[in-house]
């Protein structure tokens, strides 16, 4: 079994080993983005290991947080922002509080977003706002499955991170066909050869299962290209500026996403 203890000397060496190459390459960017990992990781890894209420804490944090940066993509207004928080909030207690009805409180989530473009008589951009809202339920709602989860999501997310790591320069190395339109620097290469990373980090972590494999060699990749989407349809380049070296929240969590919602499926 999977427990936050057994993940601490990963997470421990990680770091470790990132600061040292942090420090060799002398990049300032690099440096900066360390920084918020070595202040991230603990204060995450410390919560689950609070248990369900603690990742419960999390995904509640990180729910707020993106819905502020994706509302801000998709243009939202206040009560559009307003109503989509309480729901994605509403699930997220539920899978804590009431882990039976969370299927409930996702259908009363969807029904609430629904309802403020139609009770505001908004024929103009009325079904915008209702596409935007239910995409964003959906998208975000699986960060529920912290809370069962528990430890499980916390070596998913190691996973994934890794994952798109080596994607990222494996693809710049080694070239090839493009991954999709929407993110032309992605490359097949680096995909693929950031799925068997990802594979090698969960087998590493005892945590490897072909729901795990899946998740993250397919729900990783689909979870970027899926806010590459919503950031070219907002001609935006990264989610948020507040996050040092990452952009936003969702820049950082949108391969754990999907990821997520295919190991809820397959599970």
């Amino acid at each position: 079994m999977i427990t936050v203890a057994s993940l601490a000397p990963y997470l421990g060496g990680a770091l470790a080993l990132g600061g040292i190459g942090v420090v060799a390459s002398r990049r300032r960017e690099l440096m900066v983005r360390w920084c918020a990992w070595a202040v991230g990781v603990p204060l995450v890894a410390g919560a689950f290991w609070w248990g369900r209420p603690g990742a419960a804490a999390v995904a509640v944090a990180a729910g707020l947080i993106a819905v502020l940066e994706y509302a801000g993509l998709m243009r939202l207004g206040r009560t559009d922002r307003l109503v989509l928080a309480a729901a994605l909030m509403g699930v997220v207690l539920t899978a804590w509080l009431a882990p039976g009805q969370v299927l409930r409180a996702a259908a009363l989530g969807a029904l609430a977003v629904a309802a403020v473009p139609l009770l505001s008589g908004d024929a103009d951009h009325g079904q915008r706002r209702l596409a935007a809202g239910l995409l964003g339920l959906t998208w975000l709602s699986p960060l529920a499955a912290l809370v069962p989860l528990g430890a499980s999501a916390l070596a998913l997310f190691v996973a994934v991170s890794v994952a798109d790591i080596v994607a990222y320069f494996a693809g710049q190395g080694l070239g090839g066909p493009r991954l999709s339109p929407l993110s032309p620097a992605k490359r097949w290469s680096g995909t693929l050869t950031g799925a068997a990373a990802g594979l090698a980090v969960l087998a590493l972590l005892s945590a490897l299962s072909w729901p795990m494999a899946a998740a993250v060699a397919v729900g990783g990749p689909a979870g970027d290209l899926l806010e590459s989407m919503i950031k070219r349809g907002a001609r935006a380049k990264d989610a948020g500026r507040w996050l040092p070296g990452s952009g936003g929240l969702l820049d950082r969590i949108d391969s754990l996403l999907v990821a997520l919602a295919v190991l809820l499926v397959l599970r």
